[in-house]
């Protein structure tokens, strides 16, 4: 008999969600239009779509008209930092954590600013006073993520927006690995978000950009939007937001579990990352004399769909420069994000598997 299938890969994309799914096919039926014209269905069409973005902005905490889509997430972080640079007083640099998104590093180097890397501990958070010293009157922008995709560790995005806000710098925040399943601090000046992370569909992103924020959204002018996309992410963002209410205290408590049992049961293995201050659901696995590839392959035989390497790369068996940031091993890892129906009994199973299979697989190196 095949082992029941453990899907724990919730960090780079998640299933569409049984209530998105509803709403993606009704939408289909009736918001198919498009929004921007004047007969019955458009105006259909786009009746969806404002309740859409009323309903992320409520999510979020902040107003319906701070909320916008693009065709992916990929787009949204870059327009999020091309909106803010056009528009730059100064020509000055970009200040990021060295843990950010590869595609916001890759867009901050892309315009050709002075990109400054704050670096981090070793777990994986930034020290808001260190950050806050990078930022000097001519920089551009900061981006600082809300929590990391690869280890879960929560950064002080409160802290750092107080602290240079005297300079008047914009803040951008990344909360694709956060959305859904923790609340979001409204003290961004402009957001990113992933519906799939959170049990949305593909193919749409989140940009949220708040009222009086200097940002140029020329790049809109000649693009629509799938009605049907952003009410299935809509739907989906309340629906892992409510699931969060009621489950993450469980399902922490099972991340705590296996941070605790890994380090106990397998010589020379840790989970990395803040262990309080970080998402309820994600874990990292660090694993010497054993690469993730063959990790991941054997736990996938077992029934357990895990991730390795990068989070954020085209190529997932990449290095984790996240990890190289914190000072971890970049190899032999294992990533993993938690659903809000796992239970103890998975848990469980998932403790008996991973020592055997790091022991084989250490034994065929020999």
């Amino acid at each position: 008999m095949s082992p029941t299938r453990c899907f724990w890969d919730m960090t780079s994309r998640a299933p569409l969600g049984t209530a998105a799914r509803e709403a993606l096919l009704t939408a289909l039926d009736t918001g198919w239009a498009d929004p921007t014209r004047l007969y019955g269905e458009a105006r259909k069409a786009q009746l969806l779509l404002d309740a859409a973005k009323e309903s992320i902005a409520a999510s979020l905490g902040v107003r319906a008209d701070e909320i916008r889509f693009t065709p992916s997430v990929a787009l949204a972080r870059r327009r999020a930092l091309a909106g803010l640079v056009s528009v730059a007083r100064q020509p000055g640099s970009v200040v990021t954590s060295a843990v950010e998104h590869s595609a916001i590093i890759d867009a901050a180097q892309a315009f050709g600013h002075p990109v400054v890397e704050v670096g981090v501990g070793t777990d994986g958070q930034v020290n808001p006073n260190d950050f806050v010293a990078a930022c000097r009157p001519d920089t551009a922008l900061a981006c600082l993520q809300i929590a990391n995709q690869e280890v879960g560790t929560l950064q002080p995005v409160e802290v750092v927006s107080e602290g240079i806000a005297e300079l008047g710098i914009p803040l951008v925040c990344d909360a694709s690995a956060a959305a859904g399943y923790i609340n979001i601090p409204p003290v961004w000046s402009v957001l990113t978000a992933a519906p799939e992370s959170f049990g949305g569909p593909s193919g749409i992103g989140i940009l949220g950009v708040r009222t009086g924020v200097r940002w140029n959204p020329s790049d809109f002018a000649d693009e629509s939007t799938s009605v049907p996309l952003a009410t299935a992410a809509a739907i989906a963002l309340e629906d892992s937001s409510r699931q969060a209410a009621q489950h993450a205290t469980r399902v922490s408590a099972l991340v705590d579990l296996i941070r605790t049992r890994v380090t106990a049961e397998i010589p020379d293995c840790l989970a990395v990352g803040h262990p309080i201050q970080r998402l309820p659901h994600v874990v990292t696995i660090t694993c010497m004399y054993v690469d993730g590839e063959t990790l991941v392959r054997e736990l996938d035989r077992v029934g357990f769909s895990v991730a390795s390497g990068s989070a954020c790369v085209a190529d997932d068996l990449l290095p984790s420069h996240v990890l190289a940031a914190m000072g971890a091993l970049t190899h032999g890892n294992l990533r993993i994000g938690l659903p809000w129906n796992v239970t103890i009994q998975d848990v469980e199973r998932f403790m008996l598997e991973l020592p055997r299979i790091v022991a084989e697989a250490r034994g065929k190196l020999l």
